[in-house]
């Protein structure tokens, strides 16, 4: 892997990571076309350049480091995901990271069910930002938990989730963004600690490119999508996954 091909992907994971359209897919995508093959280093990467994206969140949000109520309702929402996957981990690296076709059909799946709720979802009167009860905390990580498949998105799932529940949109997004933080700061750590090994010095450079780029791409668009949020609703999201998918589909296959 170049210098190039990490600086791309960086940019990548900056832009998709808060975006409900799969940043593991789209990472995906960008590795096949850079002809860059899913060995367990690139696999590997492309889970750890996710470091630059926590940075972001936590320069953004670092009040929250001392806000309990809030930091203890995070926690409970991540631990749905950290049991799956702590149980399902050597499944998802063998069979599903890396896997086109999984993440081509998730993609495509979840941006008709996206454009379905939009669609269909009955926004409640209250548009207040509030605060999550410790009951929704944990039903939005039992939703975020299912994008450990390729191409469903964290974000999407746990936005959707939230909004299922009722919760206010510009609140369910700024959740989603600080469940991020353990949750890929999790899988980054677990993904070097099995796969160190796999790492030369020259591949710590690349990592470094990448972890950069994504944390300055990551800082602009957290602060686009709650602009978004605030006067629109993820329809958009939803037409660009099922066109992303076509796309992508006929490029790669």
């Amino acid at each position: 892997m170049s210098i190039f091909d990490a600086a791309v992907l960086g940019i990548v994971e900056g832009i998709t990571e808060f975006l409900p359209i799969s940043s593991t897919a789209h990472l995906m995508f960008a590795s096949q076309a850079l002809g860059l093959a899913q060995s367990a280093f690139v696999k590997s990467f492309e889970i750890s350049i996710q470091l630059g994206a926590i940075l972001a969140v936590v320069v953004l949000y670092w009040r929250v480091l001392f806000d309990v109520p809030k930091l203890s309702r995070v926690i409970v929402a991540f631990i749905p995901t950290a049991a799956v996957g702590l149980t399902l981990y050597p499944f998802i690296k063998s069979s599903l990271i890396g896997n086109i076709p999984v993440a081509l059909i998730a993609l495509f799946v979840g941006g008709a069910a996206l454009i379905a709720f939009e669609r269909w979802h009955i926004t409640r009167p209250t548009t207040q930002p509030r605060e999550l009860t410790y009951k929704e905390a944990f039903l939005v990580g039992l939703a975020q938990a299912v994008a450990v498949i390729p191409g469903v998105s964290r974000s999407a799932a746990t936005i959707v989730g939230g909004l299922a529940l009722g919760i206010n949109r510009q609140t369910i997004v700024e959740f989603s963004f600080l469940l991020a933080a353990p949750t890929m700061a999790a899988a980054t750590a677990l993904a070097l600690y099995k796969n160190a090994g796999e790492f030369s010095q020259a591949n710590w450079g690349v990592l470094g490119v990448g972890f950069a780029v994504s944390f300055v791409v990551a800082l602009a668009s957290i602060k686009w999508l709650l602009r978004f949020v605030r006067t629109r609703d993820f329809t958009g999201f939803g037409v660009y996954r099922i066109v992303a998918a076509a796309f992508f589909a006929l490029l790669l296959l």
